[in-house]
């Protein structure tokens, strides 16, 4: 995700593991776990203030486009070191997760890539692909700094987040968004992430025909499906009726953690996109809908939604 995914989300040292890049692998992984993990350690027992600051000499300069604080404009000196300190505190609730995750993610990524290119031969070479700690915001996807898109996995999240050993539909849905925007032009309208979210989603189920819904990214913070299922009417009519809509208490509620009303669960645009995408998918194939424009993607969308429910006129 990205530009969309920004209204959602408000010099490697010695110790990063990275794949060369003359094994002509298609990605370069740049794994940062190690480094926030001899952080914690080396600096235990400091006061909260040595540790920010070691923070941002140690671990900012690795990756500063997604670390520095001039990304975090909106957030207080206290609320961004609050962050830091949070993150330095819980690590050891979680540690050993956290470093067998790290050890086991190329062993994983790349034979689920390899599955994504035999169904998208365009896929090719991703560039760089980092392995971190996110701080607490992000399992995996995409952020855009600077007009340069990056692809992050945040090994922190994994641990909990990911009660499976099975990565491969995580890894083809964010493999499909680093494909899609190729020939999908990010808006920061409601149906654009209903549309790439959504498809992101139905491209991992058809290629990972057994995934659960937890593989699927469909029960964080909850269960999505079932609730779903049961006003569906409901959450149809909801999504239609912002389809235009760029207001971020839209974006946060139909896909992060925000909730419309009590019936619909956060994020439920997810299953709502899939729904539409699974629609759109009966007469189209995988390449196909990956190709769609902005107009026939809307298309598309509009018309999966009209068969879903009958919504007053807006």
């Amino acid at each position: 995700m990205r530009t969309f995914t920004a209204l959602i989300a408000t010099l490697v040292l010695c110790s990063c593991q990275t794949v060369p890049r003359e094994t002509q692998r298609p990605y370069t992984l740049i794994d940062l776990t190690e480094a926030f993990a001899e952080l914690h350690d080396s600096t235990i027992d400091l006061p909260a203030e040595q540790r920010v600051a070691r923070f941002e000499a140690e671990i900012v300069p690795l990756f500063p486009e997604f670390y520095a604080r001039s990304r975090y404009s909106q957030m207080s000196d206290e609320d961004y070191a609050g962050r830091i300190i949070r993150a330095l505190d819980e690590f050891d609730d979680y540690r050993d997760e956290y470093l067998e995750t790290a050890e086991s993610f190329e062993q994983l990524l790349a034979p689920a890539y390899g599955a994504f290119a035999a169904a998208f031969p365009d896929i090719g070479e991703v560039g760089d692909i980092y392995l971190l700690h996110s701080l607490g915001e992000m399992d995996g996807g995409t952020r855009t700094f600077d007009d340069e898109l990056y692809i992050i996995f945040g090994a922190d999240v994994m641990t909990w987040a990911h009660p499976y050993d099975d990565e491969q539909p995580f890894f083809h849905h964010e493999l499909f968004h680093v494909l899609h925007r190729r020939s999908f032009p990010e808006c920061e309208t409601i149906w654009c992430g209903l549309w790439t979210e959504g498809l992101a989603v139905y491209v991992a189920h058809e290629l990972n025909p057994g995934a659960s819904d937890s593989q699927l990214l469909l029960t964080v913070p909850e269960p999505i499906r079932q609730a779903l299922d049961d006003n569906l009417a409901e959450a149809a009519c909801a999504v239609r009726a912002r389809l235009d809509s760029h207001d971020e208490n839209d974006i946060s509620a139909l896909f992060s953690f925000e909730r419309l009303n009590e019936r619909l669960p956060p994020r439920f645009g997810y299953y709502v996109g899939f729904l539409v995408a699974q629609e759109a998918g009966r007469t189209a194939s995988l390449q196909e809908l990956a190709d769609l424009d902005h107009a026939e993607a809307r298309a598309a969308v509009d018309a999966a939604l009209s068969a879903m429910a009958d919504c007053a006129p807006d």
